[in-house]
């Protein structure tokens, strides 16, 4: 069994995950829009050229979304990136924040020495993290 997660967008999915690609080393495996479905589609003639399904693998995680009309933005719900690097976490939070809404801004915390919380430009909302070492018990 797997599971993976699947993301609402309201009409910027492939722009999300362009940019998901180009920033997070991501690689786009399959993009289909309504329009290239090969039965009909239950969106308005203005979503033809929206995604009716895509596919992007983030690291080890795979990652699915689709635009629909009846989008709305996350709340309750945070995708946890987990870096290797201080450098790292600030590169990202950088690319992900800009135009978006920061719900926590990146900092030192008593369990990682870079951790934030974030709302990106797309709707989609994270939790960055470089989690600090665990001590040895000797």
């Amino acid at each position: 069994m797997k599971m993976h997660t699947y993301l609402n967008y309201g009409g910027n999915c492939t722009e999300a995950f362009k940019f998901y690609e180009k920033h997070l080393g991501g690689k786009i495996g399959m993009m289909m829009t309504h329009a290239d479905s090969p039965g009909p589609s239950n969106v308005p003639p203005e979503w033809k050229n929206t995604v009716l399904h895509a596919q992007i693998t983030i690291g080890e995680a795979l990652l699915m979304g689709a635009d629909i009309p009846s989008y709305k933005p996350m709340r309750s719900v945070y995708l946890s990136l987990s870096v290797d690097s201080d450098a790292e976490a600030d590169r990202i939070y950088g690319q992900l924040s800009e135009g978006g809404e920061v719900f926590m801004p990146m900092q030192e915390t008593f369990f990682a020495t870079r951790f934030a919380q974030l709302r990106d430009k797309f709707g989609t909302s994270w939790m960055l993290i470089h989690e600090r070492p665990i001590p040895s018990q000797g």
